[in-house]
């Protein structure tokens, strides 16, 4: 009989989002390897993307307590959930998820393993009782510290919050039958929130090469009318426009740039998009463009109209992030430019690669100066430039594609079945 593992996510397909596609990779991983999957996780709310929504049609079940669809061939639970601008209707929303998961896992039959990955912190609670119930054993994957994350941008103020965040953190992580994260930095931030430290691992995160290559991105079609190519020096971001990212020195660097031939490309939504959105209108910054998310099919193709790929991580919150979209940028053989201060993730993992151009300083004006410096450097030569996304390119085949981590995550599970 073949083992069954739940993947226990708040956010998986159709939802366009960069830990719901590396979910949607590791469930096809471990069908192909064999296990049964099934998929708890969320209706979609973070980007919805009306064509995924017609490939994958959710269908009403229990009078719309929850809805239920496939995905190459594996059955998926969606609990609805919505972005309320309202904090108590999101709360509500919140709780209302993790009442009726709970419930649909538990009547969920033969669950051997269960996978989690946060954010929220919440879904280990839930994952362990289902698990406990079940007599499953649950793998945790830290992808965000929680509730460190809270604490730095500043949005957690309550000291009963807290240490009941923190406890919660700690009981999720000692409770957990294994817990993996993606990152060094990540394992030496919480490795002695552990009593047992031998079940903390690092497994990264990953790329889809055969969706993102060089090849695959030459050949995609992209709206010429919109992502129009001149000649000019093209700067991209792709993803959410967060608090994560530091905007302002995108603005300084902007204006600093005005009449030369170098454009920016901002593709994605997210709380921070309509203030920008207002800063360039009003700044008259007509050399940087606001786009909507574009289809994940499409991606390999923007990533190859770019030149260079910036990354500005909020210097409050750098420490406990790493943006996925770093693999798929280099595996389309683009390179980076980042600002992020020393021992972050991002800087830590691309510092001996060759593949980009990184800016530690923590003086404002010094880091947008030394930006300028590079884009008129590349503005008459990239050749520099074409070389570390070359690098970049070889780094991915040889370490980060979805076969090599997938199969991480399989010894885990097959060493857990085993215990």
């Amino acid at each position: 009989m073949k083992k069954k593992i739940l993947i226990h996510s708040i956010v998986f397909s159709p939802d366009g989002v960069s830990t719901a596609y590396l979910y949607n990779d590791i469930a096809i991983g471990f069908k192909n390897a064999g296990f049964e999957v099934v998929v708890l996780t969320t209706t979609p709310h973070y980007n919805v993307i009306d064509s995924e929504l017609e490939k994958q049609k959710l269908r009403k079940e229990a009078f719309g307590l929850y809805y239920k669809s496939q995905f190459e061939g594996i059955d998926v639970f969606h609990v609805p959930q919505k972005k309320f601008k309202s904090f108590a209707l999101r709360a509500i929303g919140f709780i209302y998820w993790h009442f009726i998961s709970f419930f649909i896992g538990i009547f969920l039959r033969n669950i051997n393993i269960i996978i989690s990955p946060s954010p929220p912190l919440t879904i280990g609670l839930i994952s362990w009782f289902i698990a406990k119930i079940k007599g499953a054993k649950v793998i945790y994957n830290v992808q965000e510290i929680y509730p460190d994350l809270l604490i730095n941008q500043g949005s957690l103020k309550s000291k009963f919050l807290l240490s009941l965040l923190k406890r919660l953190e700690q009981f999720v992580y000692n409770k957990s039958n294994a817990v993996v994260t993606i990152d060094q930095v990540f394992y030496n931030t919480i490795v002695n929130r552990f009593a047992k430290k031998d079940k903390l691992s690092i497994i990264p995160n990953f790329v889809d090469t055969t969706i993102y290559n060089p090849l695959k991105a030459k050949s995609i079609n992209i709206d010429k009318n919109i992502f129009i190519d001149n000649g000019e020096l093209k700067l991209m971001y792709a993803g959410n426009i967060g608090h994560a990212q530091d905007w302002k020195p995108l603005i300084s660097i902007a204006k600093k740039m005005l009449g030369k031939p170098v454009s920016f490309w901002i593709i994605g939504e997210g709380v921070v998009k309509a203030e920008l959105s207002n800063i360039v209108e009003s700044q008259k910054l007509d050399n940087i463009h606001l786009l909507p998310y574009q289809s994940r099919e499409s991606m390999a193709g923007v990533n190859a109209f770019a030149d260079l790929h910036f990354i500005f991580m909020n210097p409050h919150l750098d420490g406990q992030g790493f943006p996925s979209k770093v693999y798929t940028i280099m595996a389309c053989k683009k390179p980076l430019l980042v600002l992020s201060r020393e021992n972050t993730p991002i800087i830590n993992f691309l510092n001996d690669k060759n593949c980009g151009y990184l800016i530690s300083s923590i003086d404002f004006e010094e880091k947008v100066d030394n930006v300028v410096e590079i884009l008129n450097g590349l503005i008459i030569d990239r050749t520099d430039c074409f070389k570390k996304g070359e690098n970049g390119l070889s780094v991915i085949e040889l370490n980060y594609s979805k076969d090599i981590v997938v199969e991480k995550y399989i010894s885990i599970v097959n060493q857990l079945l085993n215990e």
